[in-house]
C-alpha cells in the first residue's frame, strides 16, 4: 500500500514538470519565430539585382532604386517649423485668414541637421508659396494637395541650391485652419 501512495503522489509532480517543460518550449518557439519574422529581411545579392535589372522595365527599376536609396539614406525624421504660418488669402467673395502648421520629412540625421540649420530660409520660401494661394483653391482637398506639391518643389529647389541635395522628402501640413 505504501508503494501505491508514493506513485499517486509522484504523478501530479510529473504532470507539473511536463506542463512547465511544454510551456517553456512553446515560449521559446514563439520567441524564435518572432525573431525570425522581425529580424529576417529580404536581402538581395548583387547578382540577383543585376539579373532583375537586365529583364525589368527601366521605369520600374528606377522606382525600385529610388526606394532603396531612400531606405538606405536613413530613417524618417520630422523637422517642425517653429511657428505656424499665418497669412491672408484673397477669395472670390471675401479674403480669408489661414493658419498652417508644417513639418518637413527628411531622411537621416545629417539631413535633419541641415534642414534645421536652414529653417529661416525654409520658412521664407514656404511663406512665399503660401502667399500666392487663393482661398477658393484652399477650400478644396485638391487645392491643399497642390499647395503641398508647390511647397515641396520650391523647398527642394532652394535646398538643392544651398546644400547640393534635395534633403526634404515631403512637406506635411500638420494643422490647417481657414476662417
Amino acid at each position: 500500500m505504501a508503494d501505491d501512495k508514493e506513485l499517486e503522489l509522484d504523478k501530479p509532480a510529473k504532470n507539473k514538470k511536463i506542463i512547465i517543460i511544454a510551456a517553456v518550449v512553446a515560449v521559446l518557439a514563439l520567441a524564435g519565430g518572432a525573431a525570425f519574422f522581425f529580424l529576417g529581411g529580404d536581402s538581395v545579392s548583387e547578382a540577383e539585382l543585376e539579373a532583375a535589372l537586365d529583364t525589368a522595365d527601366p521605369a520600374v527599376v528606377a522606382a525600385q532604386v529610388e526606394e532603396t536609396a531612400a531606405a538606405e539614406a536613413g530613417t524618417a525624421l520630422y523637422v517642425p517649423m517653429p511657428r505656424p504660418f499665418r497669412f491672408n488669402v484673397p477669395g472670390a467673395s471675401r479674403d480669408r485668414f489661414v493658419e498652417i502648421r508644417v513639418q518637413l520629412l527628411v531622411r537621416g540625421a545629417d539631413n535633419e541637421e541641415t534642414a534645421k540649420k536652414h529653417v529661416p530660409l525654409l520658412e521664407s520660401t514656404l511663406l512665399g508659396v503660401f502667399s500666392q494661394a487663393n482661398a477658393d483653391d484652399l477650400s478644396t482637398s485638391a487645392g491643399k494637395t497642390s499647395l503641398k506639391q508647390k511647397s515641396l518643389a520650391e523647398v527642394q529647389k532652394i535646398m538643392m541650391d544651398i546644400a547640393g541635395n534635395k534633403i526634404i522628402e515631403q512637406v506635411l501640413f500638420t494643422g490647417f485652419v481657414m476662417q
